[in-house]
């Protein structure tokens, strides 16, 4: 499927076919699209719970009560469902983990020195955040919606049907999932499969501003 099709096609699913399940080879891919995103000097401050079973989307499920009862149905219909986290704070034991993986993945084979100037460069960045703009969750939840976004445009080009929803109760889900004591924090969650014949949304035409309002070329 090309880029301008599968942007075209992808919409916001607003109900999902339960008897249709996502085949494993795609699921595989989903899980590659979440864990190769790009973040921010490769900090990677995040982490997934996917459900696929009808016991996993229940618990998921449990954040979509009161005001958010109208998710409730797409996370229990759908085939699989991922709740996005991002990580509270990012410590010395943090930092360590993720240069260990990268100097496990050889990306400091060729030069040596590059391992110190990737663990002095992300430090800079998370003191930045941390002393000066003192944001650090904000900036730690930022990289989460980076994937996010790669993870919606990949799911589109597989032809797979997805709905984004910060329409969630996240402390529930902390709670439900213990994340906190994981230095852990729900952000939003994404329901994927395929719609309903009574999807009102997959028939409607797309609608976005025109190119002239939201570009300067220059």
């Amino acid at each position: 499927m090309q880029l301008t099709e599968a942007l075209t096609r992808r919409y916001a699913t607003k109900a999902f076919d339960p008897t249709k399940k996502l085949p494993e080879a795609v699921v595989a891919q989903l899980f590659a699209l979440l864990r190769l995103s790009p973040s921010s000097t490769n900090v990677q401050p995040w982490h997934f719970i996917v459900a696929s079973t009808e016991a996993g989307k229940a618990r998921i499920a449990k954040g979509a009560g009161g005001s958010y009862s109208y998710n409730a149905s797409k996370i229990l219909q759908a085939s699989h469902v991922v709740v996005f986290c991002a990580r509270t704070q990012v410590d010395e034991a943090y930092l360590a983990q993720v240069l260990a993986a990268e100097e496990r993945d050889g990306r400091f084979a060729a030069a040596p020195e590059a391992k110190a100037a990737a663990h002095n460069t992300r430090l800079a960045y998370l003191n930045e955040h941390k002393y000066i703009k003192k944001d650090v969750p904000h900036w730690l939840e930022k990289q989460v919606y980076l994937n996010m976004g790669s993870f919606l445009l990949g799911a589109g080009l597989l032809g797979i049907d997805a709905v984004p929803m910060e329409g969630i109760d996240q402390a529930l889900l902390d709670a439900e999932f213990a994340l906190n004591e994981r230095d852990l924090t729900a952000v939003a969650a994404v329901a994927l499969g395929y719609h309903a014949a009574s999807d009102f949304n997959a028939g409607l035409p797309k609608s976005r501003l025109a190119a002239d309002d939201i570009f300067t070329v220059i």
